[in-house]
């Protein structure tokens, strides 16, 4: 189980990423220069625009989520130790946080093995 300071440092740590705004930007940007071929392709045979929702503000809102349910499960812990809250409540909060975590560490680690993987390309 996880120390009470190891856990303020994640969310210390998660709210730092969602604050940042600079995690993808360069990358959105030159994608907006270079253009979509397909996406002009679509336009031009009267098709709707795909939507254009980027990858890092799906990644942000993902963390945000995350660091909602710490901050609910300490919010439950808090009132447990002060005799204001179901013991039922407490759990499913940490419950729910813990898979959260889980999730997001999974995601993390995919991306470093696409990472890697692609880094192990011949040029």
């Amino acid at each position: 189980m996880s120390s009470p300071l190891s856990a303020a440092s994640a969310y210390a740590n998660i709210a730092r990423l969602t604050t940042d705004s600079n995690a993808a930007g360069g990358f959105a940007n030159a994608s907006r220069l270079t253009g979509d071929p397909s996406a002009a392709l679509a336009r031009g045979m009267g098709m709707p625009e795909p939507s254009q929702t980027s990858f890092s503000s799906v990644l942000k809102e993902a963390i945000g989520a995350v660091n909602e349910l710490g901050q609910k499960s300490d919010t439950q812990t808090r009132n447990a130790v002060n005799g204001k809250a179901n013991m039922v409540d407490v759990v499913t909060a940490v419950s729910e946080t813990e898979v959260a975590i889980d999730a997001v560490v999974a995601v993390r680690d995919k991306v470093i093995a696409a990472y890697e993987e692609i880094m192990r390309m011949p040029i």
